[in-house]
């Protein structure tokens, strides 16, 4: 019997890659994203995105969508219990894998296997250890599209949020900067791909500065 996973899913790039990876193994029967929103904004925690993006987003990949929700500066044991929380549902309704889009931060690796074998569930990477830049290319290669949702101040200025992750963006990040963001560079937003139904479709709004570090490009869904 395939074996049951959900997805960490945070509604960029490499949670894309790592969902259409697993689908092709056909190694598991994904049975629903995982996502985490800060309360308080009704958006992806870090990604900065609306709830409703992220709700016609996972009804364009067909799959169901588990919400779990913390508070703004929220400490790592409130995550860690609202997580453990919603792991141990997954466990009891028969999911024993967890799809992670993780590529090389061995440190964030250890956390994450730490926190899922609490639940009795275990992680799995299929992007990880592969080049980061082979893996930016295969995601523009197999027809994602994605947009710059937020970018940290410090490696990237402003004028990098909002645009779309395609060749040319690569093109122009500092060679400082990894091409998949794994160091918390930028993020992205999935709005089209191979395994979406339909296009998700939003305006770019202003972007906005905060945390005095970080910029954000406001995503607005169209009706």
């Amino acid at each position: 019997m395939t074996e049951k996973a959900i997805a960490l899913w945070s509604g960029g790039k490499d949670s894309a890659l790592a969902l259409f990876e697993t689908k092709k193994s056909q190694s598991y029967k994904l049975e629903a994203l995982l996502t985490t929103l800060t309360r308080d904004f009704d958006r992806i925690s870090i990604h900065g995105v609306r709830r409703i993006l992220l709700e016609r987003q996972a009804e364009a990949l067909g799959l169901p969508l588990k919400e779990m929700f913390i508070v703004k500066d929220a400490s790592n044991v409130d995550y860690e219990c609202e997580l453990l929380k919603s792991l141990t549902q997954q466990r009891a309704d028969g999911v024993s894998a967890v799809v992670c889009g993780d590529i090389f931060l061995e440190d964030v690796r250890k956390y994450r296997d730490e926190l899922l074998a609490k639940a009795g569930l275990r992680g799995v990477y299929p992007l990880w250890k592969r080049n980061t830049a082979e893996l930016a290319r295969t995601f523009l290669t197999q027809g994602f599209k994605a947009v710059i949702t937020v970018v940290d101040g410090e490696v990237l200025g402003k004028e990098f949020a909002g645009r779309d992750y395609d060749e040319k963006f690569l093109s122009d990040l500092p060679a400082n900067v990894d091409p998949c963001g794994e160091k918390g560079e930028f993020h992205t937003f999935v709005y089209a791909g191979p395994l979406f139904h339909r296009k998700v479709t939003f305006t770019r709004g202003e972007v906005v500065f905060r945390d005095n570090r970080f910029y954000f490009c406001n995503l607005l869904p169209e009706p």
